[in-house]
């Protein structure tokens, strides 16, 4: 076998290697795109105290949570469901209306500013609700889900993870 044709193999096993991965990563995308939409689906007929009565079992179960606190913390959930349900609503019309146009940079700075706004004062009045190691608990989990949901954002854009930001 001469020198070129070991290069002609090389070349082709290098090809369908990197077919066969590129093939792999677009069939992994579709499938969390699919559990994503899987995941909404199974909130989607519920209605928003159902939402917030589920919210708050999981919670409880969590952080061991009494009466008073499930009270509280329901009606936190309530509220955010309700919203969230509005939100929606409003996005999918104006959505329908644009011709399935994306929002403006504007808007978008807006949704982010008014969403970042509420998590702040639900953080606030959750505090204010739970014991302190019941919110360093619930902190660690927030942190938890906030980096597992960083990760797989990144890995649906293509980036590779960097360092963490500290502010």
């Amino acid at each position: 076998m001469t020198k070129e044709q070991k290069m002609k193999k090389l070349v082709l096993i290098v090809i369908a290697l990197v077919t066969m991965n590129i093939t792999a990563q677009e069939q992994k995308g579709e499938l969390q795109k699919s559990e994503k939409q899987e995941r909404h689906e199974k909130f989607k007929d519920f209605t928003p105290e159902q939402i917030a009565e589920l919210q708050t079992k999981k919670m409880t179960l969590r952080l061991d949570l009494t009466e008073a606190q499930q009270r509280d913390i329901e009606k936190i959930h309530l509220a955010n469901a309700k919203e969230r349900q509005a939100k929606q609503r409003e996005l999918k019309l104006k959505r329908e209306k644009n011709n399935d146009q994306k929002l403006l940079k504007d808007e978008r700075f807006n949704l982010m500013n008014q969403r970042l706004d509420k998590h702040i004062s639900n953080k606030k009045e959750i505090k204010r609700i739970l014991s302190r190691e019941q919110f360093e608990k619930f902190e660690r989990g927030m942190n938890h889900k906030q980096r597992k949901g960083q990760a797989q954002r990144q890995k649906n854009s293509g980036h590779k993870k960097q360092g963490r930001k500290r502010f």
